[in-house]
Protein backbone atom coordinates (compact mmCIF):
# COMPACT_ATOMS: atom_id res chain seq x y z
CA UNK A 1 0.00 0.00 0.00
CA UNK A 2 1.69 3.20 -1.18
CA UNK A 3 1.74 6.44 0.82
CA UNK A 4 2.40 9.80 -0.85
CA UNK A 5 4.47 12.01 1.43
CA UNK A 6 4.39 15.69 0.47
CA UNK A 7 6.87 17.88 2.32
CA UNK A 8 10.40 19.14 2.49
CA UNK A 9 13.61 17.36 1.57
CA UNK A 10 16.55 19.18 3.11
CA UNK A 11 20.14 18.94 4.24
CA UNK A 12 20.90 19.66 7.90
CA UNK A 13 24.43 20.97 8.44
CA UNK A 14 25.12 20.84 12.17
CA UNK A 15 28.19 22.55 13.59
CA UNK A 16 29.56 22.47 17.14
CA UNK A 17 31.07 25.57 18.76
CA UNK A 18 33.37 24.69 21.68
CA UNK A 19 32.35 27.75 23.65
CA UNK A 20 29.32 29.70 24.79
CA UNK A 21 27.52 32.25 22.67
CA UNK A 22 26.82 34.41 25.72
CA UNK A 23 30.55 34.98 26.16
CA UNK A 24 30.84 36.43 22.65
CA UNK A 25 27.57 38.31 22.22
CA UNK A 26 27.53 41.53 24.28
CA UNK A 27 23.96 42.60 25.13
CA UNK A 28 24.81 46.30 25.02
CA UNK A 29 26.34 45.91 21.55
CA UNK A 30 23.58 43.84 19.98
CA UNK A 31 22.72 46.72 17.60
CA UNK A 32 26.11 46.29 15.90
CA UNK A 33 26.49 42.51 16.09
CA UNK A 34 29.45 41.11 14.14
CA UNK A 35 30.71 37.79 15.47
CA UNK A 36 32.49 34.74 14.10
CA UNK A 37 32.63 31.28 15.66
CA UNK A 38 35.23 28.57 15.02
CA UNK A 39 33.31 25.29 14.64
CA UNK A 40 35.72 22.33 14.69
CA UNK A 41 32.87 19.82 14.73
CA UNK A 42 30.57 19.51 11.73
CA UNK A 43 28.30 16.85 10.26
CA UNK A 44 25.77 16.81 7.47
CA UNK A 45 22.52 14.90 7.86
CA UNK A 46 19.74 14.01 5.48
CA UNK A 47 16.61 15.75 6.73
CA UNK A 48 13.42 17.54 5.80
CA UNK A 49 9.99 16.38 6.95
CA UNK A 50 9.16 14.27 3.87
CA UNK A 51 12.51 12.48 3.94
CA UNK A 52 12.31 11.85 7.68
CA UNK A 53 8.74 10.53 7.60
CA UNK A 54 9.50 8.30 4.61
CA UNK A 55 12.56 6.86 6.39
CA UNK A 56 10.57 5.70 9.43
CA UNK A 57 7.63 4.44 7.37
CA UNK A 58 9.98 2.38 5.19
CA UNK A 59 11.67 0.96 8.28
CA UNK A 60 8.28 -0.27 9.48
CA UNK A 61 7.59 -1.97 6.15
CA UNK A 62 5.54 0.72 4.45
CA UNK A 63 5.81 1.87 0.84
CA UNK A 64 6.50 5.62 0.94
CA UNK A 65 6.66 7.81 -2.15
CA UNK A 66 8.16 11.26 -1.66
CA UNK A 67 6.83 14.36 -3.41
CA UNK A 68 9.16 17.35 -3.01
CA UNK A 69 11.23 19.90 -4.90
CA UNK A 70 15.02 19.79 -4.61
CA UNK A 71 17.98 21.58 -6.14
CA UNK A 72 21.15 20.89 -8.08
CA UNK A 73 22.91 19.38 -5.05
CA UNK A 74 20.29 16.70 -4.24
CA UNK A 75 21.91 13.80 -6.12
CA UNK A 76 23.44 12.01 -3.11
CA UNK A 77 20.25 12.37 -1.06
CA UNK A 78 18.03 11.03 -3.84
CA UNK A 79 20.32 8.06 -4.39
CA UNK A 80 20.26 7.37 -0.66
CA UNK A 81 16.44 7.32 -0.70
CA UNK A 82 16.41 5.00 -3.69
CA UNK A 83 18.88 2.67 -1.99
CA UNK A 84 16.42 2.43 0.91
CA UNK A 85 13.65 1.54 -1.52
CA UNK A 86 11.84 4.86 -1.13
CA UNK A 87 10.09 6.14 -4.25
CA UNK A 88 11.48 9.39 -5.72
CA UNK A 89 9.62 9.51 -9.05
CA UNK A 90 7.76 12.63 -7.93
CA UNK A 91 10.74 14.52 -6.55
CA UNK A 92 11.27 17.46 -8.91
CA UNK A 93 14.84 18.76 -9.39
CA UNK A 94 15.26 22.47 -10.12
CA UNK A 95 18.85 22.81 -11.38
CA UNK A 96 19.00 26.59 -10.92
CA UNK A 97 18.41 26.29 -7.17
CA UNK A 98 19.89 24.56 -4.12
CA UNK A 99 18.09 22.01 -1.98
CA UNK A 100 16.63 23.45 1.23
CA UNK A 101 19.29 23.64 3.92
CA UNK A 102 19.34 24.26 7.66
CA UNK A 103 22.67 25.43 9.03
CA UNK A 104 22.73 24.98 12.79
CA UNK A 105 25.49 25.99 15.21
CA UNK A 106 25.26 24.62 18.77
CA UNK A 107 27.31 25.84 21.74
CA UNK A 108 28.33 24.07 24.96
CA UNK A 109 25.06 25.07 26.64
CA UNK A 110 23.05 23.52 23.76
CA UNK A 111 21.96 26.97 22.59
CA UNK A 112 21.52 27.09 18.83
CA UNK A 113 21.81 29.65 16.07
CA UNK A 114 20.08 28.45 12.91
CA UNK A 115 19.94 29.80 9.39
CA UNK A 116 17.45 28.18 7.01
CA UNK A 117 17.64 28.52 3.23
CA UNK A 118 14.41 27.25 1.61
CA UNK A 119 15.89 27.00 -1.89
CA UNK A 120 13.91 24.68 -4.14
CA UNK A 121 11.39 24.02 -1.38
CA UNK A 122 9.87 27.43 -2.15
CA UNK A 123 8.69 26.01 -5.50
CA UNK A 124 6.96 22.91 -4.09
CA UNK A 125 3.63 23.98 -5.59
CA UNK A 126 5.06 22.99 -9.00
CA UNK A 127 4.48 19.36 -8.01
CA UNK A 128 0.96 17.97 -8.15
CA UNK A 129 -0.66 15.08 -6.33
CA UNK A 130 -2.52 14.34 -9.58
CA UNK A 131 0.81 13.34 -11.15
CA UNK A 132 0.97 10.39 -8.74
CA UNK A 133 -2.41 9.06 -9.88
CA UNK A 134 -1.35 8.15 -13.39
CA UNK A 135 1.36 5.63 -12.51
CA UNK A 136 1.04 2.02 -11.46
CA UNK A 137 0.76 2.78 -7.73
CA UNK A 138 -2.16 4.95 -6.71
CA UNK A 139 -1.44 6.09 -3.15
CA UNK A 140 -3.95 4.88 -0.59
CA UNK A 141 -3.10 7.65 1.87
CA UNK A 142 -1.03 10.81 1.96
CA UNK A 143 0.38 13.42 4.27
CA UNK A 144 0.83 17.15 3.82
CA UNK A 145 3.91 17.85 5.94
CA UNK A 146 5.70 21.21 6.42
CA UNK A 147 6.74 22.69 3.10
CA UNK A 148 6.17 25.98 1.29
CA UNK A 149 2.87 27.74 1.99
CA UNK A 150 1.54 27.40 -1.56
CA UNK A 151 2.75 23.82 -1.86
CA UNK A 152 0.90 22.76 1.29
CA UNK A 153 -2.32 24.49 0.23
CA UNK A 154 -2.17 23.01 -3.28
CA UNK A 155 -1.41 19.48 -2.11
CA UNK A 156 -4.21 19.49 0.48
CA UNK A 157 -6.75 20.53 -2.16
CA UNK A 158 -5.39 17.96 -4.62
CA UNK A 159 -5.63 15.09 -2.13
CA UNK A 160 -9.23 16.07 -1.42
CA UNK A 161 -10.08 16.34 -5.14
CA UNK A 162 -8.59 12.90 -5.73
CA UNK A 163 -10.53 11.47 -2.77
CA UNK A 164 -7.33 10.28 -1.11
CA UNK A 165 -7.39 10.47 2.71
CA UNK A 166 -4.49 12.49 4.11
CA UNK A 167 -2.91 13.72 7.31
CA UNK A 168 -2.44 17.45 7.78
CA UNK A 169 0.79 18.04 9.73
CA UNK A 170 1.19 21.70 10.68
CA UNK A 171 4.65 21.55 12.30
CA UNK A 172 7.11 24.37 11.76
CA UNK A 173 4.94 25.75 8.95
CA UNK A 174 2.67 27.19 11.65
CA UNK A 175 3.67 30.87 11.10
CA UNK A 176 2.63 30.65 7.43
CA UNK A 177 -1.10 30.21 8.01
CA UNK A 178 -3.93 32.27 9.46
CA UNK A 179 -7.19 30.98 10.91
CA UNK A 180 -8.97 30.80 7.57
CA UNK A 181 -6.13 28.74 6.08
CA UNK A 182 -6.13 26.35 9.03
CA UNK A 183 -9.89 25.88 8.92
CA UNK A 184 -9.57 25.03 5.23
CA UNK A 185 -6.88 22.43 5.92
CA UNK A 186 -8.99 20.81 8.63
CA UNK A 187 -12.10 20.72 6.44
CA UNK A 188 -10.12 19.00 3.66
CA UNK A 189 -8.05 16.61 5.79
CA UNK A 190 -8.91 13.16 7.09
CA UNK A 191 -6.49 13.41 10.04
CA UNK A 192 -4.76 16.30 11.81
CA UNK A 193 -1.62 15.94 13.91
CA UNK A 194 0.15 18.63 15.93
CA UNK A 195 2.24 18.94 19.08
CA UNK A 196 0.68 20.48 22.16
CA UNK A 197 1.99 24.01 21.47
CA UNK A 198 0.86 23.86 17.84
CA UNK A 199 -2.53 22.61 19.06
CA UNK A 200 -3.01 25.73 21.18
CA UNK A 201 -2.10 27.96 18.23
CA UNK A 202 -4.37 26.03 15.87
CA UNK A 203 -7.32 26.19 18.27
CA UNK A 204 -6.72 29.88 18.93
CA UNK A 205 -6.52 30.82 15.25
CA UNK A 206 -9.49 28.71 14.17
CA UNK A 207 -11.59 29.58 17.25
CA UNK A 208 -12.52 25.87 17.40
CA UNK A 209 -12.23 23.49 20.35
CA UNK A 210 -10.45 20.14 20.25
CA UNK A 211 -13.83 18.44 20.11
CA UNK A 212 -14.89 20.58 17.15
CA UNK A 213 -11.67 19.79 15.26
CA UNK A 214 -12.05 16.08 16.04
CA UNK A 215 -15.63 16.12 14.75
CA UNK A 216 -14.44 17.35 11.35
CA UNK A 217 -11.80 14.63 10.81
CA UNK A 218 -11.37 10.92 11.45
CA UNK A 219 -8.80 11.64 14.15
CA UNK A 220 -7.11 14.62 15.82
CA UNK A 221 -3.73 13.63 17.25
CA UNK A 222 -1.83 15.81 19.73
CA UNK A 223 1.66 14.88 20.95
CA UNK A 224 2.91 15.89 24.40
CA UNK A 225 6.61 14.98 24.25
CA UNK A 226 7.67 12.88 27.23
CA UNK A 227 4.01 12.84 28.40
CA UNK A 228 2.85 10.79 25.43
CA UNK A 229 0.01 11.77 23.12
CA UNK A 230 -3.76 12.15 22.88
CA UNK A 231 -5.91 10.80 20.05
CA UNK A 232 -9.40 12.24 19.63
CA UNK A 233 -11.35 9.82 17.42
CA UNK A 234 -14.72 8.07 17.23
CA UNK A 235 -16.11 10.40 19.89
CA UNK A 236 -13.48 9.26 22.38
CA UNK A 237 -10.13 10.46 23.70
CA UNK A 238 -7.35 7.88 23.82
CA UNK A 239 -4.42 8.59 26.15
CA UNK A 240 -1.22 7.26 24.54
CA UNK A 241 1.64 6.60 26.96
CA UNK A 242 5.18 7.69 26.14
CA UNK A 243 7.91 5.11 25.64
CA UNK A 244 10.93 5.90 27.83
CA UNK A 245 13.95 6.51 25.62
CA UNK A 246 17.10 4.48 26.19
CA UNK A 247 18.90 7.82 26.12
CA UNK A 248 18.05 11.36 25.10
CA UNK A 249 20.50 12.43 22.41
CA UNK A 250 18.79 14.55 19.76
CA UNK A 251 15.10 15.49 19.41
CA UNK A 252 15.50 16.55 15.76
CA UNK A 253 13.03 14.55 13.68
CA UNK A 254 11.16 12.93 16.59
CA UNK A 255 7.85 14.35 15.40
CA UNK A 256 8.49 13.03 11.90
CA UNK A 257 9.29 9.57 13.28
CA UNK A 258 6.00 9.69 15.20
CA UNK A 259 4.17 10.55 11.98
CA UNK A 260 5.80 7.64 10.18
CA UNK A 261 4.33 5.39 12.86
CA UNK A 262 0.92 7.04 12.47
CA UNK A 263 0.91 6.43 8.72
CA UNK A 264 1.83 2.77 9.18
CA UNK A 265 -0.89 2.21 11.76
CA UNK A 266 -3.58 3.90 9.66
CA UNK A 267 -2.51 2.06 6.49
CA UNK A 268 -2.69 -1.29 8.22
CA UNK A 269 -5.97 -0.76 10.03
CA UNK A 270 -4.53 -0.85 13.54
CA UNK A 271 -6.76 0.45 16.32
CA UNK A 272 -6.00 3.95 17.62
CA UNK A 273 -4.40 2.84 20.86
CA UNK A 274 -2.00 0.56 19.00
CA UNK A 275 -1.33 3.12 16.27
CA UNK A 276 -0.54 5.78 18.86
CA UNK A 277 1.70 3.44 20.83
CA UNK A 278 3.64 2.46 17.71
CA UNK A 279 4.10 6.12 16.79
CA UNK A 280 5.25 6.85 20.34
CA UNK A 281 7.81 4.03 20.12
CA UNK A 282 9.21 5.40 16.86
CA UNK A 283 9.73 8.80 18.47
CA UNK A 284 11.56 7.19 21.38
CA UNK A 285 13.81 5.22 19.02
CA UNK A 286 14.66 8.39 17.11
CA UNK A 287 15.53 10.55 20.12
CA UNK A 288 18.19 8.04 21.17
CA UNK A 289 20.16 8.65 17.97
CA UNK A 290 21.92 11.71 16.54
CA UNK A 291 20.28 13.12 13.43
CA UNK A 292 16.79 12.52 11.99
CA UNK A 293 17.57 9.40 9.93
CA UNK A 294 19.96 7.20 11.91
CA UNK A 295 17.59 5.05 14.00
CA UNK A 296 17.11 2.12 11.61
CA UNK A 297 16.04 -1.18 13.22
CA UNK A 298 14.70 -4.40 11.71
CA UNK A 299 10.95 -4.98 11.81
CA UNK A 300 11.55 -7.91 14.16
CA UNK A 301 13.46 -5.69 16.58
CA UNK A 302 10.75 -3.02 16.42
CA UNK A 303 8.15 -5.71 17.22
CA UNK A 304 10.23 -6.88 20.17
CA UNK A 305 10.62 -3.31 21.47
CA UNK A 306 6.87 -2.77 21.14
CA UNK A 307 6.05 -5.97 23.02
CA UNK A 308 8.55 -5.09 25.74
CA UNK A 309 6.96 -1.65 26.17
CA UNK A 310 3.28 -2.61 25.92
CA UNK A 311 3.00 -6.36 26.52
CA UNK A 312 1.59 -7.39 23.14
CA UNK A 313 2.53 -7.52 19.43
CA UNK A 314 1.20 -4.81 17.15
CA UNK A 315 0.83 -7.12 14.13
Amino acid sequence: MASLICGSVAYDTIMTFDGRFREHILPDQIHMLNVSFLVPGMRREYGGCAGNIAYTLKMLGGDPIVMATVGQDAGPYLQYLRDLGIGTDFVRTLPELFTAQAMITTDLDNNQITAFHPGAMSESSLSSVHDALTGGKRPAIGIVAPDSREGMLHHARQFAEANIPFIFDLGQAMPLFNGEDLRQFIELASYVTVNDYEAQVLLSRTAWTSAEVAAKVRAFIVTHGERGASVFADGKQFAIPAVPAERVVDPTGCGDAFRGGLLYGIENGLDWETTGRLASLMGALKIAQQGPQNHWLSREEIGNRFQSAFGYRYN
